[in-house]
C-alpha cells in the first residue's frame, strides 16, 4: 500500500538545488524515511536520476553505524562526488544519532558534530543534501545558528485524515471512526486487527519514544516522566500548567519531602516531550489585548492513537479527541494556532457587571489572516449553540468564523455569517 504524502513531497521538490540543507523533522515512525527514501527517491528516478547518484545512509541501522562519525560520513561522501560533473543527492536518516567526535587536529578543542559535516558537504556544488531527524532541539531551534542560515525545514506529521482516507477508502464515516480511535501513524494501516494495532501503538510509546527521551536526556525520574505523559494524555484540550501537573502527581503518588516533584521538573519533562514532537503547546491569546498569557496553556498529542494507547484506550471522550484532531489538522496545513480569549460584561451573583473571559478553541493564523474555529461535538439545544457562538461574536473583527461539528453533514452559514461544517467535510476540504 502506497500512502500519498503530496503536501510534503511537493515542498521537498520545491526546495531542490536551492543551496540549502533540507532538514525533514517529525516524530519517529511518522513516515519521514518513507517520504525521503521511497516517495522522493522514486520521483528522482522518474526524472532520470541514476540510482547510484542517490547516496543513502541510515544512522539508526547497524550497517551504517560507522557514519555516525561525522568525519567518516563527510569523507566518504566527498570521495564519491568530488571531481564529477554529474549531480548527486545525499540522504541521511535519523541524523540526531550522529556522534560528536574529537577534532583530530585539536583533540582538546571543540568537538566535530554533524553540523560541521553537513556544512562542509553543502559547499560541494554538485551535491544536494537531505536529512531526517526526530529531535526538535537538535534539528529545529539550532538550525539557523549551526547551519548558518543555510537550511530548509520540512516538518512531517502522522497521517492527516485526508491522507489516511486516500489509503483506506470505503465509507468515510467508518474510516473517521477508525482514525479517531487509532490515529494516523502510518504502520497502523498494515496491522491486521484491533489487538495488533493497540499493541503496536503501545510499543511505540514504551520501546521508542520513552527510551529515546530517557537515553538522550539521561532522565533520572522516569516515574515522573511517565506520570507527566499520563496527565497530558488525560487532559488533552484542558487548560493546565507545570505547577498544576506537579501538584497532581504529588497528590496521586502521595509524594513528600525530597521525593516531591516541582513545577520546574515537570516543565523540563514537558519540554523533552515537545522536543520529541510528542506534544505541542497551544498558548492563550487575548484577542483584543493582543498579548499572550504565560499560563495556563493547552497541550495536544501529536497523534490521537498514541494518546489512546498511552491511557489504555479507556478515555474515548469524542469532544477532546475531535478537538485534538482539529488542532493537528491546522498545524499540518501550516497555521500557527492559539487559544483565543475574549471578554464580555456579565452580571455576577450580586448583580454587578464584571468582565468574564470566554474561550475560542482555536485562532488559526497564516499570512496575516486569521480564522476563528470552535470545536463542537454537537449543538443539541439552543443553550449549547449560544455557548459556542457567543465568543465568536465578541472578537470585534470580520475574520472568518467556523464551528466544526460532529452532528451535521451538510455545511451552512448562520445569520451571523458563521460557517457550520461537519468534521469530516472540514478535514477533507483543503480550502
Amino acid at each position: 500500500m502506497e500512502i500519498r504524502r503530496d503536501r510534503y513531497l511537493n515542498k521537498i521538490i520545491s526546495f531542490m538545488w536551492d543551496g540549502q540543507v533540507k532538514v525533514i523533522t517529525g516524530i519517529r515512525r511518522c513516515g519521514k524515511s518513507y517520504l525521503l527514501r521511497v516517495l522522493f527517491k522514486n520521483y528522482l528516478l522518474g526524472q532520470g536520476v541514476p540510482e547510484n547518484h542517490v547516496l543513502s545512509y541510515e544512522l539508526d541501522l547497524t550497517r551504517d553505524i560507522r557514519y555516525r562519525n561525522p568525519l567518516e560520513l563527510a569523507g566518504t561522501v566527498r570521495n564519491a562526488v568530488e571531481g564529477s560533473d554529474e549531480k548527486f543527492y545525499l540522504f541521511v536518516d535519523e541524523i540526531q544519532m550522529s556522534d560528536e567526535v574529537p577534532n583530530p587536529y585539536n583533540p582538546d578543542g571543540k568537538k566535530i558534530t554533524f553540523y560541521d559535516a553537513l556544512n562542509d558537504l553543502n559547499s560541494i556544488p554538485n551535491l544536494d543534501i537531505y536529512v531526517t531527524g526526530s529531535n526538535s532541539k537538535m534539528l529545529s531551534s539550532d538550525i539557523l545558528t549551526e547551519f548558518r542560515g543555510r537550511s530548509d525545514e520540512i516538518r512531517v506529521h502522522p497521517l492527516s485524515f485526508s491522507e489516511y482516507y486516500s489509503a483506506v477508502g470505503g465509507d468515510k464515516y467508518d474510516a473517521f471512526d477508525e482514525y479517531a480511535f487509532y490515529g494516523g501513524m502510518p504502520l497502523v494501516l498494515s496491522r491486521p486487527d484491533d489487538s495488533a494495532k493497540m499493541e503496536y501503538l503501545s510499543s511505540l510509546f514504551s520501546e521508542v519514544y520513552l527510551k529515546d527521551i530517557v537515553e538522550r536526556k539521561k532522565t533520572k525520574r522516569q516515574d515522573v516522566l511517565s506520570a507527566v505523559i499520563d496527565f497530558l494524555c488525560s487532559s488533552v484540550g484542558s487548560l493546565t500548567n507545570p505547577n498544576r501537573v506537579a501538584n497532581a502527581i504529588n497528590s496521586m503518588q502521595r509524594l513528600s519531602g525530597a521525593d516531591t516533584v516541582s513545577g520546574n521538573t515537570v516543565k523540563s519533562y514537558i519540554d523533552c516531550l515537545s522536543d520529541s514532537f510528542l506534544f505541542t503547546e497551544c498558548k492563550r491569546w487575548d484577542v483584543k489585548g493582543k498579548n499572550y498569557f504565560d499560563y495556563p496553556s493547552k497541550y495536544y498529542c501529536e497523534d490521537v492513537g498514541l494518546r489512546g494507547a498511552r491511557i489504555g484506550f479507556r478515555q474515548q471522550e469524542m469532544t477532546h479527541i475531535m478537538e485534538n484532531i482539529i488542532f493537528n489538522e491546522l498545524i499540518i496545513r501550516g497555521y500557527s494556532v492559539d487559544v483565543g480569549v475574549v471578554y464580555s460584561n456579565e452580571k455576577n451573583a450580586k448583580g454587578r457587571s464584571v468582565p468574564t473571559a470566554r474561550e475560542i478553541d482555536f485562532i488559526a493564523t497564516a499570512g496575516g489572516k486569521k480564522t476563528y474555529i470552535q470545536s463542537a461535538y454537537a449543538l443539541g439545544n439552543e443553550e449549547k449553540a449560544v455557548q459556542e457562538n457567543k465568543p465568536l461574536s465578541l472578537t470585534g473583527d470580520t475574520f472568518p468564523k467556523i464551528i466544526v461539528r460532529q452532528d451535521i453533514r451538510k455545511r451552512w452559514y448562520d445569520d451571523s455569517g458563521v460557517l457550520n461544517i461537519g468534521i469530516i467535510d472540514f478535514l477533507l476540504d483543503d480550502i
